[in-house]
């Protein structure tokens, strides 16, 4: 039996029942009334039969607030459930993970000033729903992440030193998923990842740390530099005394000239001391030439 034969049945009963005041094609006033009251019931009880039943999509929970007893401790899950209309009404929860990014401005250990970023995916306690509805209503995540993010931010980078944040990063990281998931719990929301996006620091700061650098680079070449001329200088000083040391033949051809003339000087010398009292020229010349 489809929709139009029973539709059809429907208006032959209401014309059946109104019969008798209008003739054999037309109803009277009674059938009119009647089939006007089963329409009219028939809207309404599908209007209460949609008002009795509420969804649960995937990836949401809900609860029910009643009239007599507030909120349940039952949580139903996905799919279709009953209500009862006025008396109770559906609350509906997403417990999806959302990520949600927070910056806070701290000090570190040496009073210096960093902005860090931090990423929390977080959920709210599936078991936990009808007391989460009851402390914090369903907009949970922005009462409770950003001060419990900031606070627990601000403890772990103030035992730290700046340049640590950077070259302690991971340990850094670790710290801060460690507290603040603890941190959560008491509000009954679960932290799937906590991290560390982005960390900025003063310009203040930035310029110091480039200013160190470029001192550093500085002094690490002039460092070079006086290496390289300490090398110079011991090897000059040793070429100097293996010189000393090992004459060049030019040198020793010098001695030797120097020797040979300091000879014949001292010969003619010695000559002329001996031919002077004797006062004979051609003795002298004959001595000389036999020197």
């Amino acid at each position: 039996m489809n929709g139009q034969e029973a539709f059809r049945r429907l208006a032959q009963q209401i014309q059946r029942a109104g019969g008798g005041g209008g003739g054999p094609n037309r109803p009277g006033p009674k059938g009119l009334l009647t089939g006007g009251g089963l329409l009219v019931a028939l809207v309404g009880g599908g209007l209460a039969l949609n008002a009795s039943m509420f969804n649960v999509d995937g990836g949401h929970r809900a609860i029910k607030y009643t009239r007599l007893h507030g909120v349940t401790d039952k949580v139903y899950t996905e799919g279709t459930h009953i209500v009862i209309p006025w008396f109770e009404t559906p609350i509906v929860f997403d417990i999806r993970a959302k990520p949600r990014n927070i910056a806070s401005l701290t000090g570190t250990k040496d009073l210096q000033m960093v902005n860090i970023t931090c990423r929390v995916l977080s959920r709210p306690s599936t078991s936990a729903l009808p007391t989460i509805y009851r402390e914090l209503g369903t907009d949970y995540d922005e009462r409770v992440l950003p001060s419990i993010v900031n606070e627990v931010l601000k403890s772990v980078v103030a035992q730290f030193n700046a340049s640590q944040l950077i070259t302690q990063r991971e340990m850094v990281s670790r710290l801060v998923r460690e507290n603040l998931t603890l941190r959560a719990l008491r509000f009954n929301l679960v932290l799937d990842d906590v991290s560390i996006t982005h960390v900025a620091f003063s310009p203040e700061f930035t310029h110091a740390v480039e200013a160190k650098q470029v001192a550093q680079q500085t002094a690490l070449r002039a460092a070079f530099l006086v290496d390289q001329a300490i090398k110079r200088s011991s090897r000059s000083s040793s070429e100097q005394r293996v010189r000393r040391k090992v004459p060049s033949s030019s040198e020793k051809q010098y001695e030797r000239t120097k020797v040979s003339f300091s000879c014949a000087e001292w010969k003619q010398r010695e000559i002329s001391r001996m031919c002077w009292p004797l006062r004979v020229t051609r003795s002298c010349w004959t001595r000389r030439a036999y020197c």
